[in-house]
């Protein structure tokens, strides 16, 4: 019996090791000393202890109870979410109390717990992101950005991860979110030029940029200004809305940040792209031109023209655009690629007659012209395929074309190019 009776008493005193008798000073002081011997579920207890008379405390012992709270719920969080909140949300409201009541005691540790604990966050986002893990992504710089909502980039980013995971429906809540805080993403960059391979690299600050300039591993130093995310974000709400078969709202999207932004190239992109996609081309081609008259230097802007021109089934105009690009940007395959393609589409109306031709003596001359014409359009074609071949030396259908091209008119570059091909499709 008495064995038994001091089993039953054991067991009560460690029940109760922290009763409701014990002042939130008590409690605390005992969560101190347990945090720093490591013993997390003692440290727990005893915050329990104290938030039952945490109303009674004053702000000094709030924001130790919040601090102690924080370092509580971070040590058992892992990678859940709810814990991570939790613990962040303490760290937040530690600075809260202590910023309210002039103190600043726990400040700057709750910071850099709290820094650490977001930082851990959004490498993990990274890492869900490599991994298509795209909702995982999502949620994880979501809860970066509601840790701390001074920072937006997160949020931008999370509604790109759910746009990436097919989750429209909270991608459009996050684009809306970044509509209402006026986000816009502009921001400097620091940037410079690898001496080796010419690529134009982003540095995280001034000063790392200067010290790889500095190594001489860098040349060329500039600060530039990033461009505005609101088109894209117009665009993204746009599309969403035409996804949920909301075209009207579409419009009205672009129309209401063409308000703020009038003059905003991106944003009349987006509206020409919600035209293009909404199979509306004359009203795409009309933005498309207004674009083109305010940057009549940008081949990207004529080659979209060219497109549209020649969905509308005015090749000729079609063709205008895509040589106005190969002016600006000479290796511009697509431009290219199309040109050829414009080219060629003019051989069925020719076949077509040879195919009705008879065999009197003037339809065998008029056989003899149209095999000319024939032959002068694949010559004429030729150039713009072998100039995207030039920057895209895996073009099958560049080269295929060609080959058939070259066989046609006895040239014995069809070989060359059937070596090509049969290279490049693994010898089939």
């Amino acid at each position: 019996m008495k064995t038994k009776f001091i089993v039953v008493l054991f067991l009560a005193v460690s029940a109760f090791g922290f009763s409701q008798k014990d002042t939130p000073k008590q409690a605390l002081k005992a969560a101190n000393k347990a945090l720093k011997s490591g013993n997390m579920d003692v440290a727990s207890e005893a915050l329990k202890a104290a938030e039952g008379q945490l109303n009674a405390a004053d702000e000094k012992m709030k924001a130790q109870y919040y601090f102690f709270k924080g370092q509580v719920v971070a040590a058992s969080a892992g990678e859940s979410l709810e814990k991570i909140e939790s613990a962040a949300s303490a760290y937040n409201k530690t600075i809260e109390i202590e910023k309210a009541a002039g103190g600043s005691k726990y400040t700057a540790d709750a910071t850099q717990k709290l820094q650490l604990l977001r930082q851990s966050l959004i490498e993990n986002a990274i890492k869900d992101q490599n991994a298509k893990n795209y909702k995982g992504a999502s949620e994880k710089l979501y809860l970066g950005y509601t840790t701390n909502k001074a920072d937006t980039t997160y949020l931008y980013y999370a509604a790109s991860n759910a746009v990436n995971d097919k989750d429209y429906d909270t991608a459009l809540k996050y684009y809306k979110e970044l509509k209402s805080l006026g986000f816009s993403g502009v921001k400097k960059e620091f940037v410079a030029t690898h001496k080796e391979t010419g690529k134009v690299d982003v540095f995280e600050s001034k000063q790392i940029r200067d010290l790889s300039v500095k190594t001489g591993e860098y040349i060329k130093p500039e600060t530039k200004t990033s461009e505005s995310r609101k088109g894209e974000i117009a665009k993204n709400i746009a599309l969403i809305y035409m996804s949920q078969g909301k075209d009207e709202e579409a419009i009205a999207a672009i129309e209401d940040a063409k308000k703020e932004n009038p003059e905003d190239a991106a944003l009349k992109q987006a509206e020409a792209d919600v035209y293009y996609k909404l199979g509306n081309i004359a009203k795409y081609k009309e933005i498309m031109e207004q674009i083109v008259a305010n940057d009549p230097e940008n081949p990207d802007l004529l080659y979209n023209l060219g497109v549209s021109a020649s969905r509308l089934g005015d090749n000729d105009q079609a063709l205008g655009y895509y040589k106005k690009a190969l002016e600006l940007k000479p290796d511009y395959s697509a431009a290219q690629i199309n040109i050829a393609s414009i080219i060629l589409s003019g051989e069925t109306k020719i076949v077509d007659e040879m195919n009705s031709l008879g065999t009197s003596s003037s339809d065998n001359r008029r056989y003899e012209e149209l095999t000319k014409k024939r032959s002068e359009l694949y010559k004429t074609a030729v150039p713009y395929l072998e100039g995207a071949l030039k920057s895209n030396p895996d073009n099958v259908e560049a080269i295929r074309t060609l080959m058939n091209i070259f066989y046609q008119l006895d040239d014995p570059k069809a070989g060359e190019m059937k070596d090509r091909l049969k290279a490049l499709e693994g010898g089939n």
